[in-house]
């Protein structure tokens, strides 16, 4: 991996704060499901060639924030604690932390020589303070490279939003700052999963969720596991092809079928486990928006539904890949028909201390392998946020903090048209060097970009 560091100079930091503080003095309560994520955080980063923004301090591109603000106040607004003990957001108008860098190479140069760690730079996350009612949740960084490319950042703690909601943010902003009529979010989940009755067990998210609270414990001691990242980019004709190769095993395959099923086979190989292991699991992760109704689609929190799948060492050995796409296949599309998403809710919903303050979070992405999903977002949202009509991103990354463990895989959307798709791969770093030159991936003639050996 890249070992050039500090390329990334703050300029400028400001606080950008909403132009219509209507909202101001309004608490929004967080769901037991935005408090199971509390352990972790997210970054969005969109990549431009050209720099939209001049200089932003007296911008428009500043004025069309402070106008989509004005819809997000749980973005401007501080972490309170409700009367229960439980995590609320007061909206307060105190804005968000805007940075302005200068980054020391060009967007070509960086897409090739960056590795996660310096990406973060791009989209720095401040811990959560002991005392975190001045804090910023939200903070937003514009990074701009020599020869004009661009870079926005948003990074948040995940207790109040998951990585769609950010790019609703972002989607906002660039359409306001066109002239686009713009959506307004929605800050009430639809109701799943009340708490008030005894929540059924018996279902995979809900055992799983049940299981990994047990063997978490919040003292466990951090891992020294140095993690690296890259991500794989796989052209639309290539995703046809091998999709039609594998047509008579999973004849509805989708693209992430396919990319997890490569990525989970392929890693277990590189991590080199036996079969005295009966099972290997894999975490999937799902958004559940396209449960809701179109109208309520637009949700801001987090949305995210983690379920296990399991398969026999003997078979991953001799199943081939479309036979473990077929698998992973199946297990989505039984998520929505044995009411997983109603279950998982009503247990973290029934997950209360007396008096009602929520149990402890445990981590979610991981310590597991985890794989997730963002087919949900496709290109007319990860690619869409345009803030000048027609100059679209060329790469869009997304972020997890505090998932070290067995590793992450994120399959999203692309530049390209059609089935292309981006896979995201953190692994311990000796593992990820391993997969770099893995011959069955390579088979696929990705590029690879961002952590790339």
């Amino acid at each position: 991996m890249s070992q050039i560091q500090n390329r990334v100079t703050p300029i400028t930091k400001l606080t950008a704060v909403s132009s219509d503080p209507s909202m101001s003095g309004r608490v929004y309560s967080l769901t037991a499901a935005d408090h199971a994520m509390e352990l972790h955080s997210g970054a969005v980063v969109i990549y431009y060639n050209e720099n939209p923004f001049g200089s932003f301090i007296l911008d428009p591109m500043r004025e069309s924030l402070s106008r989509v603000l004005s819809l997000y106040p749980t973005v401007t607004g501080r972490l309170t604690r409700s009367e229960n003990g439980n995590w609320a957001v007061k909206a307060n108008d105190a804005g968000v932390r805007v940075t302005m860098t200068k980054v020391g190479t060009t967007l070509d140069e960086w897409l090739r020589s960056a590795d996660s760690a310096e990406e973060r730079n791009l989209a720095p996350f401040e811990e959560m303070p002991e005392n975190p009612y001045i804090w910023s949740p939200f903070r937003i960084q514009i990074n701009e490279f020599e020869g004009g490319g661009v870079a926005i950042g948003v990074s948040f703690t995940h207790l109040t939003a998951d990585p769609t909601s950010a790019t609703f943010l972002l989607k906002a902003w660039a359409d306001a700052h066109r002239g686009e009529p713009v959506s307004p979010p929605i800050f009430t989940r639809p109701s799943i999963g009340d708490g008030e009755q005894i929540p059924n067990t018996a279902t995979k998210s809900t055992s799983f969720y049940a299981n990994k609270s047990k063997t978490w414990t919040q003292n466990q001691p951090a891992s020294t596991t140095k993690m690296a990242s890259a991500t794989f980019k796989f052209s639309n004709s290539t995703i046809n092809q091998w999709l039609s190769k594998t047509e008579h095993h999973c004849p509805n395959a989708t693209p992430f079928d396919l990319l997890a099923a490569l990525f989970w086979k392929q890693v277990l190989q590189i991590k080199g486990l036996s079969q005295n292991e009966l099972n290997h699991s894999l975490s999937i992760c799902t958004d559940f928006r396209t449960s809701f109704q179109s109208s309520q689609r637009f949700y801001f929190g987090n949305a995210l539904l983690f379920s296990e799948l399991s398969v026999s060492s003997k078979d991953m050995e001799q199943w081939d890949l479309g036979e473990i796409m077929g698998l992973i296949h199946s297990h989505l599309e039984k998520l929505g028909e044995e009411d997983e998403i109603r279950t998982a809710m009503e247990w973290l919903e029934s997950r209360k201390e007396k008096g009602g303050k929520y149990a402890a979070p445990f981590k979610m992405y991981g310590p597991e392998l985890t794989c997730v999903s963002m087919e949900h977002m496709g290109v007319k949202l990860s690619y869409a946020t345009k803030f000048v009509r027609d100059s679209k991103a060329v790469h869009v990354s997304y972020n997890v903090g505090n998932c070290e463990g067995d590793g992450l895989i994120v399959v999203m959307a692309s530049n390209e048209e059609g089935v292309a798709r981006n896979v995201m791969v953190m692994l311990p770093e000796r593992e990820m060097a391993e997969l770099c030159k893995d011959g069955a991936i390579l088979r696929f003639n990705p590029t690879v970009i961002l952590g790339g050996l």
